[in-house]
This record gives C-alpha cells, structure tokens and sequence, in this order.
C-alpha cells in the first residue's frame, strides 16, 4: 500500500509545477537584463555629464560670471550684461551644440550598425565631406544663408551617399568596400573645397575656413529651432521605423526579406535618415570632427554590447557640450572652435580602434 502510494504523484501538484526554463535560455534572459542595466547606467552618467557641462559653460564660459547673477537671469529677471551672455551667447551655443552633436551621434551610429564597422561614419567615408562641400559652394558661389544651405548640405551628402552605395557594389553589405569608396570620394570633394576657397573673396573665405572647422560661434536661437525642428521631425516620424527596420537588416538581407521586408526600400530609407541626421547640424554648425564617428562606439564600450542608437545621441550632445567648454577656456587669450576640440579628442581614439582591432584580429 505504501509503494503504491508513493508511486502515484499528484496531478494537481504536476500541474502546479511550471516547467523550467533551459539554461540557455535563462543565460540570454540574464545577458539582456544585464545590457538593459548598462545602457540606463550609461545613460544616467551621460545626463550628468551633460548637466555638469551645461553649468560649467554657463558659470564659467570664457569670462566667470557671479553665481547669482546666472541665477536670476535663469529665473526670467533681467541683469544688464549677464542677461546678454546668456540668453544670446551661452545658451544658444549650447543648444546648437546638444542638437548638433545628437544628431551627428545618431548618424554615425546608424552607419556604423548597419555596416558593422566602426569606421564607418559620415565623416569616415565621406557623406560629411559631400554636406561640408555644397554647403561651401552654396555660401561661396550662390551667397545662401538662411534654409538654402540646410538644402544644399543635405542633398550633397545625399548624393554623395548614392555614389558611394553604387560603387560599392551597388548596396550591398559590403563595409569595407563601402569605406575605400568613400575615402577616395572624401579626397576628391577636399580638392573641390580648396578650389572653391580659391574663387572665395578673403573675408568670405576666412569665414568659411572657421566654418569648416567645426564652430558654435554663430550659434542664436534661429539656428537652434532650426535644427530642433528638422532634426525633431526626422526623429519623431521616420526613426522609429528605421531602428525596427534596422533590427531586421543585422539579420541578413535574405532573412530580412523573409520576414516581409522590402530591403531595397529599407536601405534607402536608413541612408536617408543618417545622412539627413549628419548633414542638417553640418549646415549650421559645420563639420566638427570625430562626433559622429566616436559617439557610437563610446556607447558601445561603456555598455559592453552592441551600439545603441539613441545612446549615441546623447553622447554625441554630451561630447560636443564638454568640447565647447574646453574651447572656451583651455586657452586663456584664445577661443578655440569645438571642432579643433573634437578632433583632437577623436584622433588618439581612432588610433586606439585600429590597435585594438588589430590586437582581436578583427577586420576594421
């Protein structure tokens, strides 16, 4: 009676039992959540970084402002002087610059998942080049200014992101030809901007060789809702889609079409978006270098996963918002452009990508 008993199991308490997971499955649970912990870690740093940037060029930008002072003007009183600097100089620099950089940040880090490559940002294979080199044609030959030279820039770096796709072998995932490609095409639109700096009167080629540094000295509050709102409407409306697309294309292009997708149009799309997203803040603000290239994989090394797209972003606002404080107050006598920051931030990093791909064995 007694082995019967213990023979014959409960069925309520079977059912009760739910089944346990396999360990694999268990590991990728722990593996996401643990990622999922990094990139709001990651996040967090970033915003205080941001934050504690913003107050330091705000206290501290050039000429040291008394504390009180940045704060009733902050409040909505007006101080003679100090109401000037920050309203008109200092805060639009760092809107500007927190606009710029994210949207520099997102399109590199597009490039750069969608190619699995690091080196593969606009200013790396030569879309940035495109955009600098017909917003330089559209302020030296045409005189534009104003929404024209967002035009220009855009439809440059568009054009030269179609040629660089067809050569290439005609969109295919094939990085490294991709990068050559655009190395080559970057060389010759340098050429072409040299020769338009030539045709240039003196003053306005001086303003146009700052420009082409990377500079947030003609920063005010029209250039600010300028790139909010076009940068915005890309972001709110056609990003969405591009990063669920995008997720679907790292699966291969075989498996992409499997799963219902129009690659061809997905591809297009995703293009469109980077380029748009790096040539709109280089119309304004010109091309500051290594912003698009480091944000994403700074993300990617402080996350220990793969890059992520809107964490770029932020990091590429952060990165230009500590760049602009340094340009304004490494030198004492001299304010340097936050591009001349910025490359020389990006420079020792690229060095350290190529060593450290080389020491994995890794292709570039």
């Amino acid at each position: 009676m007694e082995a019967t008993t213990m023979a014959q199991p409960t069925s309520t308490g079977d059912a009760d039992v739910p089944a346990k997971p396999p360990a694999a499955a268990q590991s990728g649970t722990t593996l996401a959540a643990r990622r999922r912990s990094r990139v709001r870690r990651t996040a967090l740093w970033m915003v205080v970084a941001l934050v504690l940037a913003i107050a330091a060029y705000l206290f501290w930008g050039r000429d040291r402002l008394p504390a009180a002072e940045v704060f009733q003007v902050l409040g909505g009183e007006k101080v003679p002087g100090t109401s000037f600097i920050i309203m008109s100089d200092r805060l639009p620099r760092i809107a500007v610059g927190m606009l710029a950089g994210a949207g520099l940040g997102i399109s590199g880090a597009l490039f750069q998942r969608w190619l699995g490559n690091p080196l593969a940002s606009p200013d790396v294979i030569g879309v940035g080049y495109g955009a600098s080199a017909a917003a330089v044609f559209a302020m030296i030959i045409r005189g534009y200014t104003d929404w024209k030279l967002n035009a220009f820039s855009l439809a440059g770096g568009l054009l030269v992101a179609a040629l660089i796709y067809w050569l290439s072998a005609a969109g295919k995932r094939t990085g490294s030809r991709l990068i050559l490609a655009g190395l080559a095409i970057g060389a010759m639109l340098q050429a072409l901007i040299q020769y338009l700096l030539t045709q240039a009167q003196v003053n306005t080629a001086s303003d146009v060789m700052h420009w082409l540094t990377g500079s947030l000295a003609s920063s005010n509050w029209e250039n600010a809702l300028l790139l909010l709102v076009s940068l915005g409407a890309i972001g709110i409306l056609l990003l969405p889609l591009v990063l669920r697309q995008l997720k679907m294309l790292e699966l291969g292009e075989d498996a992409a079409a499997a799963l219902g997708l129009h690659v061809g149009w997905a591809r297009a799309l995703l293009v469109f978006v980077a380029v748009a997203m790096g040539a709109l803040p280089i119309a304004v603000t010109g091309p500051m270098a290594f912003v698009a290239f480091l944000a994403g994989p700074i993300t990617a090394a402080l996350t220990r996963g793969p890059i992520n797209i809107l964490l770029a972003g932020l990091t590429g606002a952060t990165l230009v918002t500590i760049a602009n404080f340094f340009a304004a107050n490494l030198f004492a006598d001299l304010s340097l452009p936050v591009g001349v920051i910025t490359g020389a931030f990006g420079a020792p990093f690229l060095i350290w990508i190529l060593v450290r791909a080389n020491s994995t064995g890794s292709g570039a």
